[in-house]
């Protein structure tokens, strides 16, 4: 069967009925160890004490945008269970179980093709599973007026933070003003740039053209599928050769034995600074990435000492600047620790300083390698 997916010019009055959401959710949050393990990572877990875990706030978020039926999310098939446990509304057709880890642009791929085949017209928000969301109506304004862009023009969108301060953990987008814009808010991409310095970062906040890259895309499905089929074009083949096992009961079989040949791309470097129809949409809706315990202390109300994690439970004196993470049924005393970051989750304790939280992904390589599997 041949397939083409060429550019095509969307009608105007395509209804909102044709939007669909992917959750990417198949990391394992090392940063967040040691409550975040292989087993249970980050994106299933309660990080900032709301009630709700973040994929579960993820998918609320997402039901604004369309009915759960057009809700899909990507994983490891390890966590499929897990993943129906927390998303009772799922069905195990909306589940994109990834046989092995290759980063965003097969998992992607793998979305498109099958949401393509669903529906020829598919207007598709991309989001990751564990990012915060303080301000969830202007959230759902930004969406909107993106997924009205993307479904009357071929681009690539990406949603941008506008910077407050010279963040140095988060990649930016330079954009430029463009006299023929598509759409008032939405700006033409001059060029990404991966976690700069302090110096860099601090001149990106003075020019006033640069944004937070925030991991939120959306397209229709035949504008990526186009750039895949130019710019990745083993990705491309690889699912292009299993169009006719889609969303029928062949196509797990066709995943498991295709998917670890993809090679390990990131949709950023292997579409996103490739293409030339890339665009941004400048928001700010209260975003961060949770990437790490530091900025779960952010997002935390301090006490009069700046410490964040303090429960009923936990007696702290001359201490100040840390951030806590520890079980509720835990009686403990801190006297004299300042800007540590200290974590305690079943067998497993992290004492580390706020300013070398970096080093995480590197403790938990040595702990898996010096203690054994069951410590992470």
């Amino acid at each position: 069967m041949e397939l083409v997916f060429r550019i095509f010019t969307p009608a105007n009055n395509i209804p909102m009925e044709h939007v669909y959401a992917v959750i990417m959710a198949g990391g394992v949050g090392t940063r967040f160890w040691p409550a975040s393990t292989e087993k249970n990572p980050k994106q299933f877990l309660d990080i900032l004490g709301t009630g709700e875990t973040l994929i579960q706030q993820t998918f609320r978020r997402m039901k604004a945008v369309c009915p759960s039926d057009r809700i899909y999310v990507v994983t490891h098939e390890h966590y499929a269970a897990l993943t129906l446990e927390q998303l009772p509304e799922l069905t195990p057709d909306q589940l994109l179980l990834e046989p092995a880890r290759r980063n965003t642009a097969p998992c992607i791929a793998y979305a498109a093709f099958k949401l393509k085949k669903r529906d020829p017209l598919a207007n598709i928000v991309v989001t990751p599973s564990d990012h915060l969301v303080a301000n969830e109506t202007e959230f759902l304004r930004v969406l909107t007026e993106g997924l009205r862009t993307t479904r009357e023009h071929n681009i690539l969108l990406t949603l941008g933070i506008k910077p407050h301060r010279p963040e140095t953990g988060y990649g930016y987008i330079q954009y430029k003003e463009d006299e023929d814009s598509l759409h008032s808010e939405v700006k033409r991409v001059k060029s990404f740039t991966e976690k700069p310095d302090r110096a860099m970062a601090e001149s990106f906040l003075a020019s006033g053209e640069f944004l937070w890259n925030s991991g939120v895309f959306l397209w229709n499905a035949n504008a990526i599928l186009s750039a895949f089929e130019k710019l990745q074009p083993e990705i491309y083949g690889l699912f292009h050769n299993g169009w006719d096992s889609f969303n029928t009961d062949r196509e797990k079989p066709f995943i498991e034995e295709v998917y670890p040949s993809c090679s390990n791309e990131s949709v950023d470097y292997g579409i996103l600074e490739k293409a030339k129809n890339v665009h941004v949409l400048p928001a700010s809706f209260g975003w961060s990435d949770l990437g790490s315990w530091g900025a779960v202390h952010d997002q935390q109300e301090p006490d009069a000492q700046g410490n964040t994690g303090v429960h009923s439970n936990v007696l702290v004196y001359h201490s100040k600047n840390n951030t806590f993470a520890l079980p509720e049924h835990m009686a403990a005393v801190v006297d004299g620790l300042e800007d540590m970051v200290v974590v305690v989750n079943e067998n497993r304790l992290l004492i580390c300083r706020r300013s070398q939280e970096q080093e995480i992904k590197k403790f938990v390589s040595e702990v898996k390698f010096k203690l054994g599997n069951q410590f992470v």
